[in-house]
């Protein structure tokens, strides 16, 4: 590795700046929580109970605890397989092995990933069945973990390794145009993945029924035609038969659209309450953030992608982490290494990623505020403000967190925050 390499000091300043970022954030949280974790603020007084927030802060006391070696062994494995030569080790090896673009890609991504893969295990099986279960929420057997383990590797490669291959192809036969076609087989292989995930992928996971007739299925279709929301149906997902967490979402595309309904949430909150938390979905597809989203996101993957296009012909960016450079009869980086590039791109300024959740983090506030108050107005503030409160008894979150911390954690304004602008939205 030579440290003197730009992108090589990019690599580090992104990860320690990274690292040390989430460490001083954890650490207000925590010391926030254990000065103010279990005071009642006044919008909620008679609503939750101290004992209720003990045990949230217990619950998140933790999974802080829990979270600090996992990021530092990560951080640890990390460093390791970047200086080790780890990297360029395996791609010399693969290479010596086929010289077929595909295969070479394909293998450097699956070899290099197992070593975090590994590590990972460890530290999920005690948050599932340390943490989870000791807080009430895992339901699920260690069969069933398994299990979930193994569907999703599976679906990972059947999504992962057409796309990836399709990548090998466009960098061996247009060099120079690879970013356009690929972002745009990346556009339409998502809006694909979204009309076929309700349908085929989250079944393998969880079963899907529909809702029973009955006063609440009457009520959010009701809701659902006033809002001119066309769906295939309501259905319910069986959550409950790993987690005690709870959740309601609109997932698909066109005529694949459903609304899904955790049966744990139905077990939590009255029909009012349940209506109140759909019309806050709706109020995202009223006010057409997921189409601004997409509008906004279709570019950047482009932008980005033009970007790297220019990145990964530059031999530094190989060199300094030891690679040795494959090039064409031209002089020109091979194709086969044009996969290792985009990785190796995507790493040196993964650090600097929470200079972009800060603004994306803003953006979501901006649209779950939108979304409140258009729940507000059609259900009234009360039955929302009622929902989000015992969602967040039941699911153990957080009622109060340093403004700092929601900034770059929150993709969803805290508790007392979407209170305060649920009443306001409904007198306004």
């Amino acid at each position: 590795m030579q440290y003197s390499n730009i992108f090589v000091i990019l690599f580090f300043i992104g990860t320690f700046l990274n690292f040390f970022l989430d460490m001083i954030l954890e650490g207000i949280d925590y010391s926030f929580r254990k000065k103010h974790g279990t005071e009642i603020p006044a919008e909620i007084e008679g609503l939750i109970d101290k004992a209720t927030l003990e045990r949230t802060c217990a619950y998140e006391d933790a999974k802080y605890k829990f979270w600090i070696p996992k990021v530092v062994v990560s951080l640890a494995l990390n460093l390791y397989l970047m200086v080790s030569g780890f990297y360029p080790a395996v791609f010399e090896t693969i290479c010596s092995w086929t010289g077929n673009s595909i295969l070479v890609n394909l293998l450097f991504i699956f070899f290099t990933s197992i070593p975090g893969t590994i590590l990972s295990i460890p530290f999920s099986l005690y948050s599932t069945f340390g943490i989870e279960k000791q807080f009430g929420f895992c339901k699920q057997t260690f069969g069933t973990w398994i299990a979930d383990g193994i569907k999703s590797f599976l679906v990972a490669v059947v999504i992962a390794v057409p796309l990836l291959a399709v990548a090998s192809l466009l960098f061996k036969h247009f060099p120079d145009f690879w970013w356009l076609l690929l972002g745009g087989v990346y556009v339409a292989f998502s809006l694909l993945l979204s009309v076929i995930y309700p349908l085929f992928i989250a079944p393998i996971f969880n079963k899907f029924t529909p809702l029973e007739e009955g006063e609440l299925k009457e009520r959010l279709e009701k809701l659902l035609k006033s809002c001119g929301f066309k769906s295939s149906g309501l259905f319910v997902m069986d959550a409950s038969r790993r987690s005690g967490h709870s959740n309601a979402y609109f997932t698909g595309f066109g005529k694949s659209k459903r609304v899904v309904l955790y049966d744990t949430l139905i077990e939590q909150l009255s029909t009012d309450e349940i209506e109140a938390v759909l019309a806050h979905e709706l109020g995202h597809y009223k006010h057409r953030h997921i189409l601004k989203k997409l509008l906004t996101m279709i570019p950047l993957i482009f932008a980005v992608l033009f970007a790297i296009s220019f990145i990964i012909k530059l031999p530094s960016l190989y060199e300094g982490f030891g690679f040795q450079i494959l090039t064409n009869e031209d002089g020109s980086i091979s194709h086969k290494m044009m996969m290792v590039g985009l990785i190796f791109s995507g790493t040196v300024f993964g650090g600097f990623a929470p200079v972009a959740s800060l603004v994306s983090n803003f953006l979501s506030r901006k649209d779950e505020f939108q979304a409140d108050a258009f729940s507000a107005k059609a259900c009234g503030a009360k039955n929302l403000i009622s929902a989000l409160i015992k969602l967040n008894k039941e699911n153990l979150s957080e009622i109060q967190v340093p403004k700092i911390y929601s900034v770059f954690n929150y993709s969803h304004p805290p508790l007392l925050e979407r209170i305060e602008s649920c009443r306001k939205a409904e007198n306004a």
